[in-house]
Formats: C-alpha cells, structure tokens, sequence
C-alpha cells in the first residue's frame, strides 16, 4: 500500500486523491520485458496497446485502404461487365472489407448457398465466393431469357443451374484478377462447387482471410456476394503494393552524368555558329542580288548559336582572336531552347 500523507486523519484534498490513484496504478502496472527477457524499466508503457491473438491484424491502416481503393476499381468495372453480359443494369456496391477469422467467415455463409471454390494461379491458396442463392436464382432466370425479376425461393441449385452460373462466376473472377495485372498476371480457376459453408476445410480454421463483401441490386433482387481470400494467398500481391508505394515515394535520382572515355578524344564532328537573322517576305528574298544590303540588329554578335553536329549547344559572342574569327561561349542552351531553335 502506498504511504498515507501525515494529515490522513483529516480530509484529503484533490491533489492528494490524485498523488494516491498514480501511485496504486504505477503499482499494478505490468512490467515489460525487452526481446532479451529482461525487464525494461525506462520504457513508455502509455505507449502499450493490447493486442487480440484470437483476431490478429495482419494489414496496417494504410495497407487496408489502398486495399480498398483497389477493390473499389473492381467493383466498378465488375458492374459494367456484368450489365453488358445479362443485358441489364446490376447495381454493385462495397458492402464491408475487413480481415476475419476463417471459421468466423464460413459461419457467415447463408445456408442454403452458392459456394464457388478457385485459385489464382500462381498464388497459392484457395479462395471462396459466395452468390446468395436468391440472387443466383435470379440471374440464372436471367441467362434463361427472363426479365430479371426476384425469385423468392431458397434451395439448392441444380446442376445445370451451377453450370450456367459458371458464366457469371468466371467473369468476377477474371475481373478480380486483372486488378493485379501491373504486379503480375493472374490465372482465375474454378476447382469446385459447395451448397453449405459449414463443412468447408479450404483453408485452417485459424487462418485469416480477406472479407469482401458486395451488395447487389439487379431487377428488384438486392443481395450480397462475398469473397474470401486467406491472407497467405494475397501476401505477395500486398507486398507488391507495398514495393510499389516505396518506389513512388522515393526520390528521383539526379540522372548519372556521361563518363568521359579515350576514343572520345579522336571523334571529329562539325561545328558550325550562325545567327537567327529577322523574318523576311519570300518576294524579297527572290529579289536579292549581289551587293545588297540587310539591316542586322546591333546585339547579333552577341546572340550567336553554336551549333554541334547540327544541334543547338551554346549561346556564345563572335570576335576575333588574333588573325581569325572565334565565339566566346556564354553559357550552354537549356533543352527548350534547344527545341525552339531547331536544327
């Protein structure tokens, strides 16, 4: 128990009440141990945040969001596809994204149910999709030629219904995969069909998966779509996000500048230096003749080009030294300058 101030007889004031609560919670605080295992007295456990092993957060804040931001493309696109495909507008719209439990995602699978079971090759894993069976119905009705409307019957699906629902199924798939064309190619799989999620064992039960979940409205049916990815499948796809991402905010390197080498000493190339005299009508040129004069303006000399191997370099000032004309060279020809001169 901590000390007791000397006027604990008496009433304690507020200061006193706060001195009291510090020290009881210093007291009960855990204490923290480095990697080494020994304790760590100097460290800042305001700064200790509890941490759920039975929920464990593999994606950071920032991972998660640029997760988002792409699947948000893919439902995009996903919509159009689709209502080009069945010939109808099909609403689509991110429901949730969040990382789960596998055991906690199948429990979340609507049962009876459409369970579509892939790959991406060549990420490892297998993933899940789920069609709720009222929607699947209704774009089945659909892609027989009807008008779209709701079928209000839950059960299994026929075979030949999954068969014609593998149209639909391929398409999301392929539209999921080619959101990672930059990182690399995907090869969308269809490996199986399920009717309950209870039983699955694609994955541990222990493992985490990405959720995604889609709410769909086509016709007067308004269902979800959900997809489960284990975390070791999208692992080099996060990684390559987060390569990408250092990469983009990495500065640019100043460009290398050209090594100087010995056969260079002996390459000739012409050199020339001309004026940019003034624009003058075709009719007067045809009429110049030998012995006429053109006005020149008087600072020429001092805006002649040198020009090295038929391009623009410098800027320079023409003189003499000694017996012969030379350029003074003033300073060098930024490249837009250079493009403005021409050859």
């Amino acid at each position: 128990m901590p000390d007791a101030p000397d006027n604990f007889g008496g009433v304690l004031d507020q200061n006193e009440i706060d001195q009291l609560l510090a020290q009881a919670a210093a007291e009960t605080r855990p204490p923290l141990l480095r990697a080494d295992g020994r304790r760590d007295e100097h460290a800042d456990t305001s700064r200790v945040e509890t941490y759920d092993f039975r929920n464990p957060a593999f994606l950071t804040e920032v991972e998660l969001r640029r997760l988002r931001i792409l699947h948000e493309d893919f439902i995009r696109y996903l919509a159009a596809r689709l209502s080009m495909f069945l010939r109808m507008e099909c609403g689509l719209k991110m429901a949730r994204l969040q990382t789960q439990a596998y055991a906690k995602f199948t429990e979340g699978l609507s049962t009876p149910s459409h369970i579509c079971l892939f790959k991406a090759d060549p990420l490892l894993g297998i993933g899940v999709l789920d069609i709720n069976p009222r929607l699947a119905l209704t774009l089945v009705d659909r892609l027989l030629g009807g008008r779209g409307h709701s079928v209000k019957v839950e059960r299994y699906l026929t075979e030949i219904e999954v068969a014609l629902l593998e149209d639909v199924v391929r398409i999301i798939l392929e539209e999921w995969c080619a959101q990672w064309r930059e990182d690399r190619e995907l090869h969308p799989q269809i490996i199986g069909h399920e009717n309950n999620g209870r039983f699955l064992q694609s994955s541990p039960r222990d493992a985490v998966v990405l959720a995604l979940a889609v709410e769909v409205s086509f016709g007067d049916c308004s269902e979800q779509i959900q997809i489960g990815l284990p975390y070791y499948t999208i692992e080099p796809l996060v990684k390559s996000l987060q390569q990408r991402r250092q990469k983009d905010a990495a500065p640019l390197a100043p460009p290398a500048r050209a090594e100087w080498r010995e056969i260079y000493e002996h390459v000739r190339i012409p050199v020339r230096a001309e004026w940019a005299l003034a624009d003058m009508p075709l009719r007067e040129i045809a009429a110049l003749r030998v012995g006429d004069v053109i006005e020149l303006p008087l600072d020429i000399l001092d805006r002649t080009r040198v020009h090295l191997s038929g391009a623009p370099k410098f800027l320079g000032t023409v003189g003499l030294e000694g017996d012969a004309v030379a350029v003074r060279l003033a300073r060098k020809l930024a490249p837009d300058e250079q493009d403005k001169a021409g050859p």
